[in-house]
């Protein structure tokens, strides 16, 4: 028997899923604040490539709406996600942006949106990132004096590997995983298929897979060109057409250093931008060569989506993932493929 507090934050959760998913949000028209009600506050975004990245690029946009919310933000740019959280943790920036799975600590439930194989296709993340940027899911954007103000797509996760003889979990077995040793579920993944953990951050994965110093890495298309995986790859790798998980950016803010509307708006602001995100993502994926690209076979495709259903199921219990936010994504995935084998089973977790 469940708890009525979860019953109840259930039952928001299906109304959310009732909704119209499809909801197109325009974007909003930015009205000057009143300059005597504007406030300064510190924006620090991580952006692998610094100041000149997409990520910062598209944050300067984001800052002109935002003087139109009350807040003039001072924008600056980390190529380290760690040093940025420090800064952030240690009270130095008002709002932080970094990937969904460093967001953990400040909202379990908007990081397990990347939960392994949680969602199949940029529809169904267009979909939940809608839903959670509605007035009605506010509640589940806070955590402490913590708010989620934005999520934005970053792309799906593939395997890129140096030899296109790693062509199952029996042939990654030994080998060397370029592996975020922050991240429970990449750990999980490693010890799953038995291969070697090589511990890496966003900064490192790259040059020990170009390098040779692992065999496998994972990573959105995004990540191909700035961090030249094409040497790595050479002439005997590949990337497996298998999104593992949805990376995605979130904007974390302190709360209560921000104007009450502040985050819906934001929020709202990042949601009617993402076909606009999604673009340099496809265009992206669209400038890998034909060549390097590898499709599994169906059965394969099928047991490898069993094995990450079994280790977000294992993460959920431990805590790792949030219960509701797997729930949610269950049920966009049965909504779109109701005869998939894990929609009889009618729940996750």
């Amino acid at each position: 028997m469940l708890p009525r507090t979860t019953i109840r934050a259930l039952s928001v959760i299906t109304v959310l899923l009732a909704a119209t998913v499809s909801v197109h949000i325009s974007p909003l028209q930015a009205q000057p604040a009143n300059a005597a009600s504007v406030v300064e506050r510190s924006f620090c975004i991580f952006d692998p490539v610094g100041r000149k990245g997409p990520v910062f690029d598209a944050m300067r946009d984001y800052q002109t709406s935002a003087l139109s919310w009350g807040v003039q933000f001072d924008l600056q740019a980390y190529t380290s996600e760690a040093v940025a959280l420090a800064d952030f943790n240690a009270g130095k920036c008002d709002a932080v942006g970094v990937t969904g799975t460093r967001v953990r600590p400040y909202n379990t439930f908007t990081a397990s949106i990347e939960a392994l194989g949680g969602l199949r296709d940029y529809q169904q993340l267009q979909a939940l990132i809608g839903m959670l940027a509605a007035p009605q899911a506010a509640p589940y954007m806070q955590q402490d004096n913590y708010e989620i103000a934005g999520i934005m797509p970053g792309g799906a996760v593939y395997v890129f590997v140096r030899d296109k003889r790693i062509n199952s979990v029996e042939a990654a077995a030994g080998k060397r995983i370029a592996t975020l040793d922050y991240d429970a579920a990449s750990r999980e993944v490693v010890d799953h298929v038995g291969a070697t953990m090589v511990p890496s951050t966003v900064a490192t994965f790259a040059p020990r897979f170009n390098n040779g110093d692992v065999d496998i890495a994972y990573a959105p298309a995004i990540a191909y060109e700035p961090f030249e995986m094409y040497k790595g790859l050479g002439q005997d790798g590949g990337i497996y057409r298998f999104s593992l998980a949805q990376m995605n950016f979130q904007l974390v803010l302190h709360k209560d250093r921000f104007p009450a509307a502040f985050a819906q708006q934001s929020r709202t602001y990042a949601f009617a931008h993402f076909d606009e995100a999604m673009e340099h993502i496809r265009q992206a994926e669209a400038g890998i060569p034909a060549h390097y690209w590898l499709d599994l076979p169906q059965q394969m495709e099928t047991d490898y989506q069993e094995m990450l259903r079994q280790i977000r199921l294992s993460l959920a219990q431990e805590g790792v993932y949030d219960q509701r936010m797997l729930k949610l994504m269950f049920r966009l995935r049965c909504r779109d493929n109701p005869g998939h084998f894990e929609c009889a089973e009618k729940q996750e977790g």
